[in-house]
């Protein structure tokens, strides 16, 4: 049996429940994908944001912590921008942390045998999907299925 990632319901309960994210492997190159989702959390959504990346100090005027043991707290979520091969680590560190509820990893970052042994530690576990599209596409920025809501639109108003 092959794993799954939670239904889309139970994403949205996710985020609706989360309260501070850990982004591991923050970037401060606005050209990666991890700078731009950390932009988002930070500008749209009322989470506290935390940056991990042993490399840097700073990531958009915030403080950049080492490790995940680093961090003043504990995270409700752990966003995992690293290489697939780092993502055994990257759990081991979760794991060794008391209180984080889930564990996230990015597009095109999916193992089964993490996944299934994250689930076997408690966490819940979404992998291969997109934090800021998850809750852009949650919060009336996106449709469920992933396209533009017309939220925003040109169409005037009367037509």
């Amino acid at each position: 049996m092959t794993w799954e990632n939670p239904s889309a319901t139970r994403r949205q309960q996710i985020l609706r429940a989360t309260r501070t994210v850990a982004v591991v492997g923050a970037s401060p190159n606005p050209a990666r994908a991890s700078n731009f989702v950390a932009t988002y959390l930070l500008a749209s959504t009322g989470y506290d944001v935390y940056f991990v990346n042993p490399n840097v100090t700073e990531i958009l005027g915030r403080p950049v912590h080492k490790t995940l043991a680093d961090l003043p707290v504990v995270p409700d979520l752990v966003d995992v921008f690293r290489r697939r091969e780092d993502l055994d680590g990257v759990l081991d560190e979760v794991l060794a942390l008391d209180g984080v509820r889930t564990f996230w990893t990015q597009f095109g970052l999916l193992d089964e045998a993490v996944a299934r042994r994250a689930e076997a530690a408690g966490l819940e576990v979404v992998m291969d999907r997109c934090l800021k599209v998850e809750h852009a596409r949650f919060h009336g920025g996106l449709h469920i299925a992933g396209f533009d809501t017309g939220v925003i639109s040109s169409r005037r108003r009367g037509r």
